[in-house]
């Protein structure tokens, strides 16, 4: 596959998506250790489905590459998107079971948040995330994310009610420099 080095940091880059890689999303989004973390079990997606949402997205949806060997990993973006209020969401997930706990979804986290709040201009970037999915949680506090509500008992899943969590952070809190190909 072809990537591109839009956003670049330690260990991975964010790519435009490729349309090639249709089939290596259903494959993951097929697998219940993916979607049961981002609330996506109960939907159905085939190649052809994927390939057009990656063609016609209008978000600012990333691959996940690695730096060493150009393997994607993963996906993440930056949608809903507020000029006026200068607010967003983000999500992001790591594709296969050995990618993960590695620190890649930190890393991607942070660098979606220093191009939203240095290049976007957005003020507050928010994500929800179910209250099981406690490595996620411990991720988005390592990023600076804090909780700022819950919904109780929104999400089933398996035959159970899960809170849904929502959690934000702003420029101001948000430290560090991590897009390495910034010109300026």
């Amino acid at each position: 596959m072809k990537y591109f080095k839009k956003i670049v940091g330690e260990r991975i880059y964010l790519s435009p998506m490729n349309v090639e890689d249709a089939e290596k999303y259903v494959e993951w989004l097929s697998d219940f250790r993916t979607t049961d973390g981002i609330g996506a079990s109960c939907k159905m997606t085939n190649i052809e489905s994927e390939a057009e949402w990656i063609k016609n997205n209008k978000d600012y949806q990333f691959a996940i590459v690695n730096l060493e060997n150009d393997e994607l990993i993963g996906n993440c973006g930056i949608k809903d998107i507020n000029n006026i209020n200068r607010c967003a969401e983000v999500g992001l997930f790591i594709g296969d079971e050995e990618n993960r706990n590695k620190g890649y979804g930190a890393e991607a986290l942070r660098l979606l948040l220093d191009y939203g709040f240095n290049y976007l201009n957005l003020n507050n970037i928010q994500l929800g995330v179910k209250a099981f999915n406690e490595r996620a949680i411990a991720c988005y506090k390592k990023v600076g994310f804090k909780e700022y509500g819950r919904r109780r008992e929104a999400y089933f899943l398996n035959g159970k009610y899960y809170d849904h969590v929502f959690m934000d952070i702003l420029a101001r809190e948000f430290e560090g420099d991590y897009i390495k190909n910034k010109n300026v």
